[in-house]
């Protein structure tokens, strides 16, 4: 059976960012990367040619993603799709038969991070399968720590990744953004720096939940329920260096400001549908606006 990482790819140069995002992922996993492009999307009438149809030009946008990231990653196995479907409908589709589905959102610099358009924001609160945010100009220097004199990651391959930051409450520790986040690590070789902010309602960092719950409320209390959370993850991944951090800040404020150190930020997404929708939740939703790195969000079982 075909593993694959796929992306969602448009005109854009967040689209693009994505696609090599996914491309290096796919590499990681062992996976085919799939770009897809949903048929039904309208581009600005503007950046179709006036001797091309809007399906030539869908085409030529897909084949064009394609190619960049074949020029990139010679051996990459790479599959091409367009999806006789709407966006929303494409990509919800395209998920479910992938590890992974990245999408561009469109970036306004590494302080002001993502703007993430009503599209990304729909299928990353109805996926099934996990979700990850890449803004433009992400690159894959953009992963790693500074290399002595300024060298490349792309001319010393060996140079560490930063860490992979995991936001998480341990009063309700899902399994499915933990083994993501170690799994993320050790993929990479990186540490993994695990951070529950109690802020204002505390215990709701990954979860978007509000409320403020029950249980130990001093910092120490916090801390030990923390580690004895992650303990069975750090036995089943005894490769990957773990540091916790447990703080009276805000949630999203703490993994923002993680994020300006990490390779990839992990948070959990909810199940739960209100009479308007299915919403990502507060924290989610400000970590993904405004993250310096990708982001992904993983839902709940």
């Amino acid at each position: 059976m075909v593993r694959y990482v796929t992306a969602g790819v448009d005109e854009s140069g967040e689209s693009l960012a994505a696609a090599h995002w996914a491309a290096r992922e796919a590499l990681r996993r062992g996976a085919t990367l799939r770009l897809v492009h949903a048929v039904k999307w309208q581009a600005p009438a503007s950046t179709v040619p006036m001797d091309t149809t809007r399906g030539q030009w869908a085409q030529q946008t897909l084949e064009r993603a394609a190619g960049s990231v074949r020029a990139a990653h010679p051996g990459l196995r790479v599959e091409e799709a367009l999806l006789p479907d709407a966006p929303l409908t494409a990509l919800l589709a395209a998920a479910e038969e992938s590890e992974v589905l990245v999408l561009g959102s469109r970036g306004l610099g590494r302080i002001a991070g993502f703007v993430v358009g009503s599209v990304s924001q729909r299928v990353v609160a109805r996926s099934p399968r996990p979700v990850v945010l890449v803004r433009a100009g992400e690159a894959l220097a953009d992963e790693h720590l500074p290399a002595l004199d300024g060298v490349s990651p792309e001319e010393i391959p060996e140079t560490p990744y930063r860490d992979v930051v995991l936001g998480l409450d341990p009063r309700h520790a899902d399994a499915e953004p933990i083994g993501f986040a170690f799994e993320a690590a050790r993929r990479r070789g990186a540490s993994l720096h695990v951070v529950h902010a109690v802020g204002e309602a505390p215990g709701h960092a990954a979860e978007g939940r509000s409320g403020a719950g029950h249980g130990p409320e001093s910092l120490a209390e916090r801390k030990a329920l923390l580690s004895a959370t992650l303990q069975p993850w750090t036995e089943k991944f005894p490769g990957v260096p773990v540091s916790e951090t447990v703080t009276e800040g805000r949630p999203a404020t703490e993994l923002v400001r993680a994020a300006g150190r990490a390779s990839l930020v992990v948070v959990g997404r909810p199940s739960r549908d209100t009479r308007l929708g299915t919403h990502i939740g507060s924290v989610v939703h400000a970590v993904l606006h405004h993250a310096g790195c990708p982001v992904a969000v993983v839902p709940h079982a």
